[in-house]
């Protein structure tokens, strides 16, 4: 599958290859409402992001996948980790795995691995969302891939 790509210097492309992926960015970040506004605004034809969309992609970008590790600590109560579970549910994010601590001085760290491939949010968002949570003191990304 490998022999199918390039690895290119973006400065010797025309410009319409990255402002195609400005665009779909834009679309997955929900900054615009359409793609019809997301064209618009990085100054290139519908027809030319639908061309191009499949095929370009930034070097961060994984299609297959997107995976990352978060480190909470929460309080010993009963329902906050499965309010943390929720609201990943809820944001699309599947949990790979989940590895808590025992409780000591009525606190757990709790360390998920998650598939966040299909979450719209920003990985920002995502830990702003849990840290806003009742019971969660603490939340950081560890790693992302």
């Amino acid at each position: 599958m490998l022999e199918n790509f390039l690895i290119v210097n973006k400065e010797i492309l025309p410009d319409y290859y990255e402002k195609v992926v400005e665009a779909r960015n834009m679309i997955n970040e929900g900054r615009v409402k359409g793609i019809s506004e997301a064209v618009k605004q990085v100054g290139i034809s519908r027809s030319t992001y639908y061309k191009y969309k499949d095929y370009i992609f930034a070097p961060g970008e994984n299609t297959s996948g997107r995976k990352a590790v978060i480190s909470l600590m929460l309080n010993h109560e009963k329902g906050i980790l499965s309010e943390v579970l929720n609201q990943l549910s809820n944001m699309n994010a599947n949990i790979l795995t989940i590895t808590q601590s025992l409780p000591i001085n009525r606190k757990a760290s709790v360390v998920l691995s998650l598939d966040i491939s299909d979450i719209a949010a920003s990985i920002e968002e995502i830990i702003a969302a849990l840290a806003a949570i009742h019971g969660v003191s603490n939340a950081k990304l560890v790693s992302i891939e």
